[in-house]
């Protein structure tokens, strides 16, 4: 996500009338928010690249299925997060968790498809893939603390 959008969400969480009772540590939850949301894009845009990959599609079906359901998980996760009222915690968990999943899963399958087919496109993926994974473990560990 762009610098002005992460500022965008930002200044629109700090404005929340229930921001001063709000669990989460801001800045983790701005980079998680801002991670889910840029890697539901990218991963989309793998999944269309990898259809426009013709000569490999059938080898392609797993990543592109895994890109479908970590581009759905993560706009999930960022639409969750974005919500600050009265916030179900386990539920927060629970979502954080299933994103930290998705984004493994997408990003091994788009690595080895970057380092073994020289695809680009799921290199891309796999990058935004573990920075989304890394918002959310972080997202996580601060709910514990």
């Amino acid at each position: 996500m762009t610098q002005n959008a992460s500022s965008a969400i930002s200044r629109m969480l700090q404005t929340h009338p229930q921001i001063s009772k709000s669990p989460f540590e801001m800045e983790a939850l701005t980079e998680c928010i801002d991670a889910c949301f840029e890697c539901a894009q990218i991963c989309m845009s793998c999944a269309d690249a990898c259809l426009g990959e013709t000569e490999h599609a059938g080898h392609l079906t797993h990543c592109i299925r895994l890109n479908s359901d970590c581009a759905d998980i993560c706009t999930t996760t960022g639409r969750v997060l974005v919500r600050q009222t009265q916030p179900e915690m386990a539920v927060i968990r629970a979502q954080l968790q299933a994103c930290l999943a998705a984004c493994k899963a997408c990003g091994d399958e788009c690595q080895q498809h970057a380092e073994k087919m020289d695809m680009e496109h799921c290199a891309v993926c796999a990058e935004s893939c573990r920075r989304c994974e890394q918002a959310c473990q972080k997202m996580l560990d601060s709910l514990s603390a």
